[in-house]
């Protein structure tokens, strides 16, 4: 009776160096919303896109705020979870500073939906 003994050739953990090695990294600082610190992700190209697309879509007021409401589910620490409900019972200005500091953070222009 003889055993095997497989001995692996290479480690299969993440081998990736310079730029590759960063893919999936999160970057984020604390912005102020309604007087209290939040986590905030700068926004990775492929949202970038998709905020553009939303936007170029936008006509009236209620589109813009559907954008406004993109950003920030996508950037905002528990954002995701938000309901438009749940945009609903917060001030109006707060989300929009909000938003706008997302957008200058993630290297777009205020309210344009287009990269600086």
């Amino acid at each position: 009776m003889t055993s095997k003994i497989i001995i692996p050739k290479e480690n299969k953990m993440n081998t990736a160096v310079g730029i590759r090695a960063m893919l999936g990294v999160k970057v984020e600082k604390e912005a102020e919303f309604m007087g209290k610190p939040l986590k905030i992700a700068k926004l990775t190209y492929a949202q970038v896109k998709k905020i553009q697309d939303a936007s170029k879509t936008s006509g009236d007021a209620e589109d813009g705020f559907g954008v406004m409401r993109l950003v920030i589910r996508l950037s905002a620490e528990g954002g995701e979870s938000l309901t438009d409900e749940d945009f609903d019972n917060f001030a109006i200005d707060d989300l929009a500073k909000l938003s706008q500091e997302i957008m200058a953070y993630s290297g777009m222009s205020q309210g344009e939906g287009k990269l600086n």
